[in-house]
Formats: structure tokens, C-alpha cells, sequence
């Protein structure tokens, strides 16, 4: 296998750069990512679209990680409540180590590859459901042993890495690849990897949020009103689409709870 992500950093003595030549030399590196992320949409939407099927049967998709990586899932699950209304049940994020790992790093908590089955297990996951994991690598055993089990148990499995012919690819049903090359700090996947891992997982949820009938339009329609921000915006948007009056919108916003159920009451 192929350690693109280990290999070393196309910039030397770092600690001799400026603040500003860091700053353009990250900058450049970060660059080179949404380039790497579109080559990799054929296989993003192949897993999408499977995923989708499944969760229009009821079933949930689950993240899982170790590091960045399963933080990164964790974020991405934990965003999909509030923004498109669903249960928190419905997207789930998982880290090798458990939440205390969000945090802290638990010290070789990636390296088991038995305990994410067992994470898994504890919400009573079936094959209605999907299983993404997310390895910058392609070789955490936690990850690798978690989508073996899935794919004993007929759970549709599929991953996101950054080294091409990973050991994870092999072991996923549907494999995103999205390959940006050596570090600026060497073997620092927090940064380009990372990046790229957001990218992808941004474009996964969101795809899938949309295909589920979650926003109509352009719109998130079925926000949570959780702050103020998101109430003024629901307000607009009520008014926008009925060309009702501040005043009527604020009504129908507060009486209904969701942008969706308050214009729906007008039909």
C-alpha cells in the first residue's frame, strides 16, 4: 500500500519560514484540495446514491473514525439535527476511544480492530443501515475490523481515505479515494487530509439531506429553531415564499415551530 499521506512535506526547514511564507505555503497546499475532492465525485455519488436508498427505507447512516477522522464524523453527524430537522438518531458519529476522545486522544484506541462492531452494536445496527468509515490512512483497524463485521452482517459499508489501494478500500463496498498528497507539516493529516475529509463528508450529508426532501427550493426548511439567528432567518424565508408581512410570519413561525409546517399551513 501506498503511504501518500506519510510521505514527506514538498517544503523544508519550516522553522526557518516567516509567519507570512507559512501562511502562503498552508494557503497553497489547501488549495490542491477541492481539486482532489472532484476527482473523487464519481465514487462520492456511487456511495450516495446507495445510501440514500437505504435511508429512504428507514435505515441511518453511521460515521466512524479514530483521531481526526472520527471527530470529523462526529461534527458532520451532530449538524445534521439542527440544520435539516431530522432525529439525532438519524446520522450518527462514532470515535474509536468514545466521546472522551473528542477531547483527548485515547492512547491506542485505534488500533482496536474489534471494539467499533461493538460500538456499532450498542445501537442496534441492521441492514437497513450504512456505515461509512473514515480513515486518512486507509489502515485503522478500528475502522477496517468495524466495516468487516458490517459487511458480515449485510450492512452496506464505504469509506473515505486519502492514500490510494488502502487496505480499508479493500474491505468497503463502495471506496472514496480522495488522494491530496504529502503534508505541509510531514504526516500532519489534520490538515490536508482532513480538509479533504470535511469536503467530502460536507458534500455526502448535504446530498443526502436534499434527496430526503429536507430542503425545498434552496432552503433549510426544516431548520430548528435553536437561536436567534435561526428564527430571524426563518422568518424571512416564510416571508419570502408567502409574501406575508414580518408580523404574520413571526406568527405562523412560533405557532408551527418550522418554516415548512407554517407555509404548509396556509395551503
Amino acid at each position: 500500500m501506498k503511504s501518500i499521506t506519510e510521505s514527506t512535506s514538498y517544503y523544508q526547514n519550516l522553522e526557518q519560514m516567516s509567519v507570512r511564507n507559512l501562511l502562503k505555503s498552508i494557503n497553497q497546499e489547501d488549495k490542491t484540495v477541492p481539486l482532489a475532492v472532484e476527482k473523487a465525485i464519481p465514487q462520492i455519488e456511487k456511495a450516495v446514491e446507495a445510501i440514500v436508498a437505504k435511508m429512504k427505507n428507514g435505515g441511518r447512516l453511521f460515521y466512524i473514525g479514530a483521531g481526526t477522522s472520527g471527530r470529523l464524523g462526529i461534527v458532520d453527524a451532530s449538524e445534521c439535527p439542527p440544520t435539516y430537522g431530522v432525529d439525532h438518531g438519524l446520522v450518527v458519529g462514532i470515535i474509536a476511544g468514545g466521546d472522551q476522545a473528542i477531547r483527548k486522544a485515547v492512547e491506542f484506541a485505534e488500533d482496536d480492530q474489534h471494539q467499533a462492531w461493538e460500538d456499532l452494536k450498542a445501537h442496534q445496527i441492521n441492514e437497513n443501515d450504512s456505515v461509512i468509515g473514515i480513515a486518512a490512512s486507509g489502515r485503522t483497524p478500528y475502522v477496517i475490523g468495524g466495516l468487516k463485521k458490517c459487511n458480515e452482517a449485510n450492512i452496506l459499508t464505504a469509506c473515505i481515505v486519502c492514500n490510494p489501494e488502502s487496505d480499508l478500500t479493500k474491505v468497503a463496498k463502495f471506496k472514496i479515494e480522495v488522494i491530496v498528497g504529502a503534508e505541509f507539516v510531514t504526516g500532519s493529516t489534520r490538515m490536508k487530509a482532513g480538509t479533504a475529509q470535511k469536503l467530502t463528508l460536507n458534500m455526502i450529508s448535504t446530498s443526502i439531506m436534499i434527496r430526503l426532501g429536507k430542503v425545498k427550493g434552496n432552503k433549510m426548511v426544516d431548520m430548528q429553531m435553536s437561536n436567534l439567528k435561526l428564527v430571524e432567518r426563518g422568518i424571512k424565508m416564510i416571508m419570502e415564499e408567502t409574501q406575508l408581512s414580518r408580523e404574520i410570519a413571526t406568527e405562523l413561525l412560533e405557532k408551527h415551530g418550522s418554516v415548512r409546517k407554517a407555509v404548509d399551513s396556509l395551503k
